[in-house]
């Protein structure tokens, strides 16, 4: 790994950390959004579990280079502790996401967000930005671009 890797990891950590205090709704936060084959899961349907909210889309250069990190986290935890949902946030068919998404071999669930509404997490401006939801259901961290599955579970292992 280079030095411009471990810093970049270090720094996700530090970031992911100071964004934990107090920032966030003392409320569990629950959506409904559908996936690629028309179901609709709620973010409540995982509640014990850490569950990884990454806004993305098919034109964003950052958001298909980390999903690979985050489709290893997701196949690593998911029968554990934590999973991965992905919300597609831009205007295109099911059916063209799953034909782009044959490419990646993403096996974390994919939901569509209609696009330009405001999300239980407030407006999301910048792609990938995600959310990480601690198994009681609140918001405790979010990153606006890449995250890895390294600082993910740093984050989640030094959660107090």
């Amino acid at each position: 790994m280079g030095v411009r890797s471990r810093w970049a990891r270090r720094f996700l950590f530090a970031l992911l950390l100071g964004l934990a205090g107090g920032a966030f709704a003392a409320e569990p936060v629950d959506f409904s959004y559908p996936d690629l084959d028309g179901k609709k899961v709620n973010l409540s349907d995982y509640r014990g579990k850490w569950v990884v909210v990454n806004f993305w889309a098919t034109w964003c250069p950052p958001c298909l280079h980390e999903m690979p990190d985050l489709d290893m986290f997701h196949g690593e935890r998911a029968d554990k502790d934590a999973v991965v949902l992905g919300l597609n946030d831009e205007d295109v068919s099911a059916s063209r996401l799953k034909e782009f998404l044959q490419d990646y071999d993403i096996s974390y669930p994919i939901l569509q967000v209609p696009r330009g509404k405001t999300t239980v997490f407030g407006p999301v401006n910048v792609l990938p930005t995600t959310y990480l939801v601690a198994p009681d259901g609140k918001v405790v961290a979010m990153q606006k671009g890449l995250i890895t599955a390294d600082g993910i579970s740093r984050f989640i292992a030094n959660y107090h």
